[in-house]
């Protein structure tokens, strides 16, 4: 398989040659033991037994056929009785599924969750890997970032215009060890030295979250630590917290990203008041899809947010959904069609045979945001009055953009309200947000090895 690792490592620059590939990694683990296994690929039905020979070899004996007799569980979950040679990755979703149960079967001595009672907490390892990110970080008990790596999918999903779940899915599986590796290895930490493993749970993609999950699970038995789950929207949300030496609660906090466009009532970091949120698509995703109808590549936001910067704000009236209703929902799909018409007119759905003015892209990408940013400054607004709170946190990708960071700080000087938005760096998908867990600890709040993934979005969450 080749290496197509790619990414990111705040601190360091991570490139192909850097990073051992999962299959370079899988063999020298192998041959580490003694085992005579061919490894063709790697899939997640072969990560649990790799991840557990790679940093507790003693954990499963299935690559040994003598001793396979011992591990009846083995034969009754169906699994194969000679050593894997290759687990088919289109049977990714159920064999991960039951490599995971099968594993809370297996007799291990329970980690002891004593300790995590009180503030003395050593670092964790979280993992993060949601969507397109694969992301792992090892964070001390302050929060500090010790180690972090974030392997993006970008390349991969730019000729698709928009994130597939199977792409991505089949890029974690390929990443997650090389991601986990070099952030422990950052960190200068070895297993013995962390508290606990953390992992987001919920939501996101089915796929994407499988792989993070199974890969928490593993080393969270092979390691004997307690597991630890995440909320990926929550933590947005605690990446605000991160930056700011007080606390920011209580406040209103507002996750706007590709996948979700949320208000929430905080009164600490894991206890949040859903207020409202997007009944259809969330700003990022208008944006991107904004972006690809003007052929600006993907992800189109950032090429839309830079375009804008060039155009008129004021040359299209679009339209600002729900903006005078008294609820805090949101919608963005009759935007994202008037942008279309304006483009091509209703009748016209062909993109790719346009030929559109650089001027009028300009116009049409400047409106577009001033429409969605002006949205979430009403709302925001609005739910800051009506719960009489003099504070407001943003997280989440689109947190990012220039404008909208401008005009909330526009806001919160005339308004006079508190305003706190996570750091461009923490804004996209990563694992330092993950440092949440840390608050989950210190309530005693642990997950069992029984825990299933959440993948879909429901209002509330």
């Amino acid at each position: 398989m080749a290496n197509t690792f790619s990414g990111v490592e705040f601190g360091a620059n991570l490139t192909n040659k850097d990073v051992p590939s999962t299959d370079s990694l899988a063999t020298k683990l192998l041959d580490s033991t003694s085992l005579s296994v061919r490894i063709a690929t790697v899939s997640a039905g072969a990560l649990p037994f790799l991840m557990c020979h790679q940093y507790h070899p003693g954990v499963l004996a299935y690559f040994e056929p003598r001793n396979v007799a011992t591990w009846p569980q083995l034969s009754k979950a169906g699994l194969p009785h000679d050593p894997p040679e290759i687990y088919d990755l289109d049977r990714f979703l159920c064999q991960s599924r039951r490599l995971a149960r099968l594993f809370t079967q297996i007799s291990l001595p329970s980690p002891s969750r004593g300790g995590f009672l009180t503030d003395s907490i050593l670092p964790i390892l979280t993992i993060e890997s949601t969507c397109d990110e694969t992301a792992a970080a090892v964070i001390s008990d302050d929060g500090a970032v010790m180690g972090q790596c974030i392997a993006t999918q970008e390349a991969l999903h730019e000729r698709f215009r928009g994130v597939v779940p199977e792409v991505a899915a089949r890029a974690h599986l390929e990443r997650i060890l090389p991601v986990i590796d070099t952030a422990i290895r950052q960190a200068e930490v070895s297993p013995d030295d962390l508290d606990a493993i953390a992992v987001a749970d919920r939501p996101g993609l089915a796929g994407s979250l499988l792989v993070g999950v199974v890969a928490a699970k593993t080393l969270a038995i092979a390691w004997q630590k307690p597991l630890v789950t995440v909320n990926h929207l929550h933590a947005h949300l605690y990446a605000c917290q991160l930056s700011c030496e007080s606390s920011v609660y209580p406040c209103v906090g507002l996750i706007v990203s590709g996948g979700h466009t949320s208000l929430y009532y905080c009164t600490s970091p894991l206890d949040l008041e859903y207020l409202g949120g997007t009944i259809d698509d969330a700003a990022g995703e208008a944006f991107d899809k904004v972006g690809a109808m003007l052929s600006l590549g993907f992800p189109g936001g950032p090429a839309v947010s830079k375009l804008a910067a060039e155009g008129k704000r004021d040359a299209y009236a679009f339209p600002r959904s729900m903006v005078h209703e008294k609820h805090f929902d949101f919608s963005f799909s009759g935007l994202k069609t008037a942008v279309r018409y304006a483009i091509t007119g209703p009748g016209q759905q062909d993109f790719a045979s346009l030929k559109i003015d650089p001027t009028i892209k300009a116009d049409v990408c400047a409106s577009f945001e001033t429409a969605v940013v002006d949205v979430l400054v009403r709302k925001s607004r609005r739910a800051l009055k009506m719960r009489h709170c003099k504070q407001l946190i943003i997280g989440g990708g689109v947190a990012a953009n220039g404008y909208l960071r401008d005009q909330f700080h526009n806001a919160a000087e005339k308004d006079g309200f508190a305003l706190t938005i996570a750091p461009p760096e923490l804004c996209t998908d990563n694992a330092v947000m993950g440092a949440i867990a840390l608050e989950k600890m210190r309530r005693g709040d642990f997950a069992s090895f029984d825990l299933d993934i959440t993948p879909g979005l429901q209002r509330g969450f």
